[in-house]
């Protein structure tokens, strides 16, 4: 919007550098272009600022397939003012000369006309083409069937508009349309999921598996191994029973050799004594035996082997015998 300053019957306008200014003096044209700057008289004087940035029209409308389905298409138009000079003669862009407002809504106008054939040439392309078509393919077509419609079309040459841009946002159809068309789509995916959760499942049942048959091979090797440790400490007892026996067998075999050794050396010690003893007593007998009687009893004296004697009673007939002996030993 424009700056106007009034002084008594003078007034002054200064314009923004985006806006185009028109000023005509009694019919006349005075000052043209950006961001003019002029005195002015109100009285007689007319003008018109036009916006020559580009500005952007955000489109929402409805439109019906081939298959009498109902879609909602939402786009935006980028547009500028190409030729303001022209534009303020087929658009009313005449503003206040003392507010500096437009005197009506110039822009609403040209928005509804940008929207009007935008949709026109929207519903006609809509108008061939499927629902399933229109929400995978219509972005892309409508963007290029509006933006070469509004550059082509004769009544925005005519008023000096230049079509910049054309986005479209969005193509959608019905709630419940959309979702039952979404349905094929979320069931292949809940399919991809469930086969996914199922190979998952498989896969830790497979590993379960694996587990517990290495923890059932990890028990019988075990097993085994216990098995062959109890077989081979009893056959160490086995062993070291065997072998203590044999051991105590031959102990006893010993002793018993050693007291059979020892036994017959007695046995024949004492027979050597015995036979000694019996042949030095043969001699001795032999020896006695030439003896006369007094000999032996004079060694049996000697040797001490009558009794204690404690009354000694001599006859004649024992002393008698004596002398004669000693008589004849001396003799």
């Amino acid at each position: 919007m424009a700056d106007i300053t009034r002084f008594r019957f003078i007034s002054h306008l200064r314009a923004n550098p985006t806006t185009h200014v028109r000023h005509l003096r009694n019919g006349e044209l005075a000052h043209e272009g950006a961001g003019q700057a002029f005195w002015f008289r109100a009285l007689n004087s007319a003008l018109s600022e036009v916006p020559i940035d580009d500005r952007e029209q955000p489109l929402l409308f409805h439109g019906r397939t081939v298959d009498f389905q109902d879609v909602v298409v939402q786009a935006t138009v980028t547009y500028r003012v190409t030729d303001p000079g022209l534009a303020a003669t087929r658009l009313d862009f005449g503003i206040d000369p003392d507010t500096g407002r437009w005197r009506s809504t110039p822009l609403e106008q040209l928005g509804g006309l940008l929207t009007e054939l935008a949709q026109q040439t929207a519903l006609d392309l809509l108008a061939r083409m499927t629902l399933t078509q229109a929400l995978s393919e219509g972005m892309a077509s409508l963007r290029q069937a509006v933006g070469g419609g509004l550059r082509q079309d004769q009544r925005l040459t005519g008023l000096g508009i230049g079509v910049e841009d054309v986005r479209v946002v969005a193509v959608r159809a019905e709630s419940d349309v959309e979702r039952a068309l979404q349905t094929p789509t979320r069931e292949m995916v809940q399919q991809a999921a469930d086969k996914a959760t199922y190979e998952r499942r498989a896969m830790a049942v497979e590993r379960e598996r694996s587990i517990a048959e290495n923890e059932l091979q990890n028990q019988i090797e075990l097993a085994r191994r216990e098995e062959q440790l109890v077989l081979q400490k009893g056959q160490n007892e086995r062993r070291r029973a065997t072998e203590a026996a044999a051991a105590g067998r031959i102990e006893t075999e010993a002793q018993a050799g050693r007291r059979r050794a020892l036994s017959e050396a007695e046995a024949d010690a004492k027979r050597v004594i015995g036979a000694a003893e019996a042949s030095a007593e043969k001699a001795l007998l032999d020896a006695y035996a030439e003896l006369d009687q007094a000999t032996i009893l004079a060694l049996a004296i000697k040797q001490g082997a009558l009794p204690e004697i404690g009354t000694l009673n001599l006859t004649p007939d024992l002393i008698t015998p004596l002398l004669s002996k000693l008589t004849d030993g001396q003799a």
